[in-house]
């Protein structure tokens, strides 16, 4: 259930609105606002982030609180995999550090499925944390929307 909030575009997605949807959420998570990030899911919204559930949005507000403390810094680029009429498969990388600055990139998939308001109504993830050296660093534009013109995941040999 998700009241009367919207989150255009709405299933069934054609190519073109699936990928404008997942670069909508990619801009979403590099605000890092759990408070405007969580209004793109369901009330009831279902989740499983590494082993970790979420079973409604202020879960999910919650997870995204704590996951942003604890991953500074946080730049994500997200690329679409797969679609269906309401579904939608992504992988992702994102890069932070740690609070004793000890660089990370993570490397996920995710499987998404939609409401017909265009709320996520469930999110499943997998990922995987590599060590890396700052050097090593591909994502380095200023903290917040990826600019147009940087690289995605493909083009980056990611």
């Amino acid at each position: 259930m998700s009241n009367t909030e919207t989150r255009p575009p709405f299933p069934p997605f054609t190519k073109e609105s699936a990928i404008l949807k997942v670069r909508l959420a990619e801009d979403g998570w590099n605000s890092r606002d759990a408070k405007k990030v969580s209004k793109a899911y369901t009330l009831d919204t279902k989740w499983r982030n590494r082993a970790e559930f979420a079973v409604n949005r202020g879960e999910a507000e919650a997870f995204l609180s704590r996951k942003w403390a604890q991953e500074l810094d946080y730049r994500l680029i997200k690329e679409l995999w797969a679609f269906t009429d309401n579904r939608i498969a992504v992988r992702y990388a994102y890069e932070w550090h740690d609070d004793s600055g000890n660089w990370f990139r993570s490397y996920g998939n995710e499987n998404w499925e939609f409401a017909e308001d265009g709320l996520m109504a469930h999110r499943f993830a997998c990922v995987n944390d590599l060590p890396i050296q700052e050097s090593e660093r591909k994502f380095h534009w200023p903290l917040g929307r990826r600019p147009n013109d940087h690289a995605g995941l493909t083009d980056l040999g990611l």
